[in-house]
C-alpha cells in the first residue's frame, strides 16, 4: 500500500509541478482548499438520500480532497500510512470495543 501511496502522491507533485502551482500550495492554502473541496463533497449529497447522490461527482469531489489532504501531508513531510496507523491506535483507546461498539457517543461520553 504504501508504494501505492507513493505513487499518488508523485503523480500529485508531477501534475502540480507542470503547471507550475507549487507556489499557491503552501500549507495555508492547501487546508483552505482541503476544506472547500470537502464542502463540494457535501454538497453533491444536499436534500438527497446518500443512495440518491451521484456516484461520479461522489468520486470527483472525494479525489479533490485526496488531492489536497495528500499534498497537506507531504508539505510536512507527513508518512500518511504511519500517520493513519497512528491515529487509529490513538482511538482503540479513546474507543474501546466494550464502550463504543453500536455507539455513536463521542469518547467523553462514555
Amino acid at each position: 500500500m504504501k508504494s501505492d501511496l507513493l505513487e499518488i502522491i508523485t503523480e500529485i507533485k508531477k501534475f502540480r509541478d507542470e503547471r507550475d502551482w507549487k507556489q499557491f500550495h503552501d500549507s495555508k492554502n492547501l487546508a483552505i482548499c482541503l476544506n472547500i473541496e470537502s464542502a463540494e463533497l457535501l454538497e453533491t449529497f444536499l436534500w438527497k438520500k446518500s443512495e440518491d447522490a451521484n456516484i461520479e461527482q461522489v468520486k470527483n469531489e472525494l479525489a479533490d480532497v485526496f488531492y489536497s489532504a495528500f499534498l497537506l501531508a507531504d508539505n510536512y513531510g507527513f508518512d500518511v500510512k504511519d500517520m493513519i496507523l497512528n491515529k487509529l491506535k490513538i482511538n482503540e483507546i479513546k474507543y474501546p470495543i466494550d464502550k463504543s461498539r453500536g455507539s455513536n457517543k463521542k469518547y467523553n461520553e462514555f
